[in-house]
């Protein structure tokens, strides 16, 4: 078949009819349409309906297979030739003139342009290669997946990627099944100033690999969709994205992205599917709609364009044109910029990524490795490059979520019982919030959205035995029935719900708070548990028999401690006893177990008591407790049993005649690698979380004097607000090759429209083996076994289906690296984010029309810690005790180094860079380090850091302590949560330096950890026994070997002094912020003017309370005031120039484009007041190195 370079309607012939063929004719009339050189008659509407329709049934296997004789299409497969697609229409006729080809090799979009005109500009004087016109634009979501795979077979091998369409959704194995952060980045002269760890590549070299990215070999062009076909199409695919970049705060800042711009080859279609389905798909880049400059309140004013082109690792040195050895410069010969061997491969023949950008926010990227990964993380490294030339923004390597704590509430719940401070009324929550609630005639109301969500008064009393809820209105009494799967919301925004439990199915009720705390993990290394702060603890709790050891006995030693006088316990005895025993109603379960756990305010006898109760005598009573009914009074024994074994009692308790079962969480393992597992306190309820980030976060801070309706006890100057940049996550499940274990991912790979990577695709008979394995198999959850025998139905004609449990083969073993996009939970979770929001909002009495505003509560990093490895070279790092706190400066050695521990997600261990962003930072990385440190300064946030892999040598703990990270800070008060409190109350410990074998040992620059009173206090709101749960010997890992403890810290200084000299090297020393500079001098020379860390001055410089009046703080503000006026500026100019052009009068009209512009030089009076520049106090400003930036223009 022939190319059509004209046509009048729009006819495809009967036969088989080429891809390639409709692509480039949509395209065409794409093209000229927008140019408004395709004359139309008729209704416009048929363009939509007509021609982009073909394309998207051509495009899309489903409606092309599904609907080919209803619409005429062509059938895939051996009936191809058989039908016909054919769309005609007397009422709309299209002129075309010329060459479809020359006028698509022309033209380039707006953000195209910006692109080219930024090569041009800064590769002049080389032979400047063009970004593709005719590529298959990707403007509808979902459009790369189906392009990914043939529509007549499951199954697509290339030499860079093997495809399965699979029961669930799609299995893409990339052919390296994880990242390298090794020599990978590298960056083109001429630009911004280029990181020491970065290589340097020449302009030309740069000119001749994007040259051979625009023109790769034939076979990689192929588009998978028409593998099957005699003629297949090869084309380029792309894609535009606009990622966050600054979060939005409603009635303060707007949210800002960036554009970017992907290219690949059509056999990579399937990364494009990746990137759009994690950030989105920003539509048609030729639609004036889509054009970032015409919206200047929402951009950054930056572009970003990623090519990929695995096969340029193929390429020579020597072709490339870079020098022999003997004329190379010592840079070159460091980066490996030259040759001795003209067959030597540029990078050594591994994958790589290569960087063009300048201070105008134009940045230019070929990454020559198809991992997933990689294109992923240079979306990060754009958004951060864009954030850094932005000002006031950061983009964050992070986890976080909000989480808010639960707790068991006992048999009959009444609110002043709990929570006295409150004097919410539902007379005043209906006039503030009525709109949302359908008043009942009894006197409460129900969720207008959510009818499974009632409001209750605020002196309702909930009996879980009676399955009721009662209040008085107007003197008469009222009721409904308690129901499970209802969730019930005080005025105050507290909630109450009948919930069965996961472990032992007893129903309880169970309180939800209105607030929750924002855990936010910054600089978290790999492995160190960004994820795993968001999942929720319960799919890790475990149950078990609840043990006697000898029923009689235990039996009469509880009724002895029922029955004890606990009035005498205090050291200071209040003024008011009580008096009240165990079993009064009154006295709740929570206050049972404070009262059997030592504290300090019991004397020294009563706590030496405490300690001599044996675990599971303490267990039983709680679990009487637990059940007690006044009626009973003294009789509560007679339910208790045990059954008679061999003739003797028993061990396994029952009440009622039913065994009880306890709850138990997993810490870690043993040496020998079995579990250790723990019990978990009766009254202990997992939180419930709601996701806010998972990787790459968007922040900005702002002052809080003009931000309303706050926390009541809010007492920092400025707070910090974080948005998710992704829409999907790239998630890691590493215990879900465990069977049934991760119930998250399992319930995930029972979805439709998976996207999963590193998996085996498993056959039919290999899915028939394994369901004949009952033992392995019925540990999986039951909607997962019903996954593998849906794929075995004799009915079912897919070829192949994937499990979380059974990671892809790679070099003999199963890879440590399997993947897959979870969707964000937040997102899917309408009803809970909703519920979260409510109850915030009638706590704080925020009015209906304003945002509920969550900033930052907890900042909470993690560490990845592994023990020597001497066969892998690696040294031990291990020294870190379950949680750290760091003051400043200890702080800011560590995200100077980030050093991490072995993770599966990487091939090494080492440092991670400035904020763990060292492989993806495209400008100097004390940008970043100065923009974290201003932030941290500002807000006043303490930043406590979590273990993950080990603790010393003896305990692997893997993510178990990042899972109780939030479950322990939402169980915190305000108070609790300062480290200054915390000190004080010898909940945290300095660690010191300390001399061994002679040398001094910096063990001070751990900061301080953790003591046993803060596991007695706080891990004892989650455990029964928390003391046995952290042991000494983890909470000072030098314990276990103080050789090893000594080798692990000294890895950390010598790490921490030899990136510290980076600074000195490429001279970014220079742009430093004072207390940033001080401390990198201590870290690589030991002192700063003959001053160490523990100086007084030292300290000084990171006075948190004096950042406001440092001149340099009052340049950064300055420096942010230049840049948006200059930005305003430029836009105005584009506008106006846009505006101007008579054929884009109604487009401009449509847009409202005059309004814009109007709204813009409005904002820039303001920029160019003292008003604003009084406003920016309290943000963090521009880096002072980034002053001149400026923008980019559209043309």
């Amino acid at each position: 078949m022939s190319t059509w370079r004209g046509f009048r309607g729009l006819v495809v012939r009967r036969g088989v009819v080429a891809l390639g063929e409709v692509v480039r004719v949509v395209l065409a009339v794409d093209h000229l349409l927008k140019r408004g050189e395709l004359a139309v008659t008729g209704s416009a509407d048929y363009y939509q309906d007509g021609v982009k329709v073909i394309a998207l049934i051509w495009l899309s296997s489903s409606t092309w297979c599904a609907r080919s004789s209803a619409a005429g299409a062509a059938i895939c497969g051996e009936q191809m030739g058989q039908s016909a697609l054919s769309v005609a229409s007397t009422s709309s006729s299209f002129a075309i003139g010329g060459s479809s080809d020359r006028l698509l090799d022309e033209y380039h979009c707006p953000v195209d342009a910006r692109i080219q005109d930024f090569l041009n500009r800064y590769l002049a004087g080389s032979d400047v290669p063009k970004l593709p016109t005719n590529t298959l634009q990707l403007e509808h979501h979902g459009l790369a997946r189906t392009l990914s795979l043939p529509p007549d077979k499951d199954s697509y091998k290339s030499e860079h990627v093997d495809s399965y369409r699979i029961e669930q959704g799609v299995l893409h194995n990339p052919r390296s099944d994880r990242r390298t952060t090794k020599g990978v980045f590298h960056i083109v002269e001429g630009g911004l100033p280029i990181p020491h760890d970065k290589k340097q590549v020449p302009k030309a070299v740069f000119a001749a690999l994007l040259g051979q990215a625009l023109s790769p070999p034939e076979g990689v062009m192929e588009i998978p969709f028409t593998s099957s076909q005699e003629e297949r199409a090869r084309m380029f695919v792309s894609l535009l994205l606009r990622p966050m970049v600054m979060p939005g705060v409603p009635g303060v800042c707007e949210e800002r992205s960036l554009e970017i711009r992907f290219f690949a080859p059509g056999s990579l279609v399937s990364n494009l599917d990746f990137v759009e389905s994690i950030f989105g798909n920003a539509g048609d880049p030729y639609l004036s709609e889509n054009d970032a400059a015409l919206d200047p309140a929402h951009w950054t004013g930056h572009t970003g364009c990623v090519v990929l082109a695995p096969h340029l690792v193929l390429l020579s040195k020597k072709e490339l044109g870079l020098p022999h050895v003997s004329e190379a410069s010592e840079r070159q010969k460091r980066d490996g910029m030259c040759w001795e061997s003209s067959e030597e491969c540029y990078n050594d023949g591994g994958g790589f990524k290569v960087a063009c950008r300048d201070a105008s926010g134009v940045m230019v990227t070929l990454i020559a490795d198809n991992y997933f990964g990689y294109c992923k993380k240079e979306v990060k490294t754009q958004i951060s490059f864009s954030a850094n030339l932005l000002g006031n923004a950061e983009e964050e390597h992070a986890g976080g979520a909000i989480a808010y704590p639960r707790y068991d509430l006992g048999e009959e719940f009444h609110l002043s019982d709990f929570v006295k401070e409150v004097d919410h009324t539902f007379a005043e929550m209906i006039r503030g919030f009525g709109d949302l609630m359908a008043f009942q005639p009894e006197g409460y109301a129900i969720d207008k959205r959510f009818p499974d969500i009632k409001y209750i008064p605020e002196d309702s009393i909930v009996r879980l035995r009676e399955q009721s809820i009662s209040w008085s209105r107007e003197g008469i009494g009222q009721r409904i029935r308690l129901s499970p799967g209802i969730t019930y919301v005080l005025p105050s925004g507290y909630k109450v719900s009948m919930v069965r439990r996961s472990v032992g199915g007893h129903w309880r009720l169970v309180g939800s708070a209105a607030e929750g705390v924002f855990c936010h993990k910054p600089c978290t290394v790999s492995g160190g548990g960004k994820s795993e702060i968001s999942k929720s603890i319960r799919d890790a709790i475990l149950g078990g028999p609840v043990f006697v050891a000898d029923f009689q006995e235990d039996m009469a030693s509880a009724e002895e401690i029922l029955q004890r006088n606990f009035s005498d316990r205090f050291k200071n005895p209040p003024d008011i006893k009580r008096g009240r025993s165990i079993l009064d109603e009154r006295r709740s379960l929570g206050s049972v177990i404070k009262l059997l756990t030592p504290s300090r305010a019991y004397t020294d006898e009563y706590n030496e008591w405490l300690v001599g109760i044996p675990m599971h005598i303490r267990d039983l009573v709680f679990t009487v407790k637990r059940f007690y009914q006044p009626e009973w009074k003294s009789d509560w024994g007679r339910l208790f049993s045990v059954d008679a074994v061999n003739g003797q009692p028993g061990k396994e308790l029952k009440f009622k005649q039913q065994k009880l079962v306890a709850q138990y969480l997993r810490v870690g393992f043993t040496g020998d690698g079995l579990w250790r597992t723990f019990t978990l306190r009766k009254d202990f309820i997992p939180s419930v979380k709601l996701q806010r980030e998972d990787d790459i976060s968007a922040s900005t801070v702002l002052p809080s004097g003009a931000l309303p309706h706050l926390r009541n006890e809010e007492h920092r100057p400025s707070l910090k607000f974080v948005s998710n940049c992704e829409y999907r996550f790239f998630q890691r499940p590493d215990d879900a090759v465990l069977r049934g274990y991760d119930k998250n991912a399992e319930s995930d790979f029972c979805s439709q429209n998976l996207f999963a990577s590193n998996y085996h695709p498993i056959s039919k008979q290999e899915a028939r083996d394994e369901v004949n394995d009952a033992l392995q198999f019925g540990q999986y959850t039951a909607n997962l076994q019903e996954v593998f025998r849906g794929f075995l139905d004799d009915s079912n004609s897919r070829e192949f289906m994937t499990s979380s449990a059974l990671p892809r083969i790679v070099d003999g073993k199963p890879t440590k690296n399997p993947r897959y996009l979870q969707n964000r939970p937040d997102v899917e979770d309408a009803r809970g984010r909703y519920l979260a929001n409510i109850g915030t909002r009638l706590y704080r009495r925020v009015p209906l029309g304003q945002t509920v505003l969550n900033p930052v509560d907890a900042v909470l990093g993690g560490r990845r810690n592994n023990p020597p490895d001497a066969k892998a070279g690696i040294r031990a790092l291990a020294v870190y005790g379950p949680i750290h706190y760091q003051e400043l400066p200890e702080l800011f050695m560590d995200f100077v180094s980030s050093l991490t521990g072995k993770s599966p997600s990487t091939t090494g261990a080492g440092s991670e860079g400035a904020l763990t962003k060292g492989p993806f930072n495209a400008l100097f990385p004390v940008v970043d380090l100065n923009n974290a440190l201003v932030s941290y300064m500002l807000t006043s946030d303490d930043c406590f850091t979590s273990a993950a892999g080990y603790i010393g040598p003896k305990y692997r703990v893997n993510h178990d302590i990042s899972l109780l990270i939030p479950e322990l800070w939402a169980r915190m008060s305000s108070r609790e949560r300062r480290a200054d409190y915390l000190i004080k109350e010898g909940y945290l410990e300095k660690v010191d330096d300390f001399d061994h074998a002679g040398q001094t040992v910096l063990a001070g620059r751990l900061g301080y950890r953790i003591t046993s009173r803060f596991v007695l206090d706080f891990f004892g709101r989650i455990f029964t026994n928390p003391d046995s749960v952290v042991p000494e010997d983890m909470l000072k890992p030098e314990l276990q070997g103080i050789d090893d403890f000594v080798d692990g810290v000294n890895n950390i200084v010598e790490t921490q002094k030899r990136i510290a000299g980076h600074y000195f090297e490429d001279g970014s020393i220079d742009d430093a912020v004072p207390p940033l500079r001080a401390l990198l001098h201590i870290m690589a020379h030991g002192h700063f003017e003959g001053k160490n860390a523990a100086d007084p001055q030292i300290r000084s410089l990171f006075d948190r309370e004096k950042v406001r009046e440092q001149s340099w703080y009052h340049d950064r503000i300055k420096s942010k005031q230049m840049r948006d006026v200059s930005y305003l500026e430029n836009q105005a100019a584009y506008m106006k120039a846009f505006l101007e052009k008579g054929t884009h009068r109604e487009e401009s009209g449509r847009l409202g484009l005059g309004k814009r512009l109007a709204k813009l030089e409005d904002e820039l009076v303001f920029a160019r007041s003292s008003d604003f520049l009084s406003a920016l106090a309290g943000t963090i400003g521009l880096d002072c190195s980034l002053k001149q930036s400026g923008t980019t223009e559209g043309d």
